[in-house]
């Protein structure tokens, strides 16, 4: 099995186990995907501007060494962390943000949602408002980090921040929009679908350079 359901677990342990695995795994280890929810936290890229933290009040802010700007974390989000090593797949680190785009996308469709990637603001997007974000760090030609999908949580704690840096950016959620809010349930159907999406966008990739 290459995903795995962890549950909900907090942040920085998490982030350190996935800094771990990716210093200490050789060009033999296999890829992981973990699916798994946090407890509420802010979580400020390495180049984030402070400043987009509007109030964090009670929540904890955390740097940690991801790109992108301020984002937020909490129950009723599915958060996805490829552990992969992307140069043996031989995605390049937009492919990966593609892809992972692209999984969301085409999930989301299923219920009947019409969503879309942009080119300048990685993430995945609803009628202009963020359903999911991607933040991704990529050491030793493997990455760690991921995408997180709002499932059915309490969003007000996005309000706190300009999310992403984008001051004014509304947040929407999958229970909002028609689709489920079991995030268990659906981690259990995302899973599965997404070392095949990777491994699909790397041979995309490899037909084109060939």
């Amino acid at each position: 099995m290459s995903w795995r359901w962890l549950g909900r677990v907090e942040y920085e342990p998490t982030w350190r186990a996935m800094q771990t695995f990716t210093d200490t795994r050789s060009a033999d280890t296999a890829d992981v995907i973990w699916l798994l929810e946090h407890p509420p936290v802010f979580t400020l890229g390495t180049a984030a501007d402070r400043s987009h933290v509007l109030d964090a009040g009670d929540i904890p802010l955390v740097q940690i060494d991801r790109g992108g700007q301020v984002t937020y974390h909490g129950p009723g989000q599915l958060v996805i962390y490829p552990l992969v090593d992307i140069r043996r797949m031989g995605l390049t680190v937009r492919g990966l943000v593609m892809a992972l785009e692209q999984l969301v996308i085409d999930y989301v469709a299923g219920f009947g949602i019409v969503a879309a990637g942009r080119r300048d603001a990685p993430g995945v997007y609803v009628a202009g408002s963020k359903l999911a974000s991607v933040g991704l760090r990529v050491r030793r030609g493997a990455c760690y980090h991921g995408l997180a999908l709002n499932v059915a949580m309490d969003l007000a704690p996005f309000s706190r921040i300009n999310p992403c840096g984008m001051a004014g950016l509304q947040v929407t959620q999958l229970s909002a929009l028609g689709g489920p809010a079991d995030v268990a349930a659906v981690a259990q159907q995302l899973g599965p679908k997404v070392m095949p999406a990777l491994q699909q966008a790397a041979a995309a990739a490899s037909l084109l350079v060939s």
